[in-house]
């Protein structure tokens, strides 16, 4: 059982330390001035596929757009658990439709509720 966990003790430590690394190597490069650091208004200047930048680059988006994305990622997340159900279906018998039933109404109740709310309309 503790090789078990070992296993899984090495990969966390390897998905924490994986990211980590390029951080702390940059900030110490900054800190021993080894990182360059030549600022030009062109690298600096916004990138447009080759055309000249028009505007600024700080534009403020609708909040419906992430409201939308976030709808369906749920949705999208709850037809991925729903995949592993309806194959062992037959082999789980009542006590699975009892929990997906439960499942999706507890799904229903969330989307009734952004629906009252107004999430779902375009203004």
């Amino acid at each position: 059982m503790i090789e078990q966990f070992g296993r899984a003790g090495f990969l966390l430590l390897f998905a924490v330390a994986f990211p980590l690394l390029p951080i702390v190597a940059s900030v110490v490069l900054g800190v021993f001035k080894i990182r360059p650091r030549k600022p030009d208004p062109v690298k600096e200047s916004i990138y447009e596929c080759g055309m000249v930048p028009i505007g600024n680059a700080q534009v403020r988006y609708n909040v419906r757009y992430y409201v939308f994305g976030l709808l369906f990622v749920i949705f999208d997340v709850e037809a991925v658990f729903l995949y592993p159900w309806a194959v062992t279906y037959r082999q789980l018998g009542l006590y699975a439709f009892v929990e997906v039933v439960l499942f999706l109404g507890i799904l229903f109740v969330g989307y009734a509720y952004a629906w009252r709310k107004g999430a779902m309309e375009w203004k």
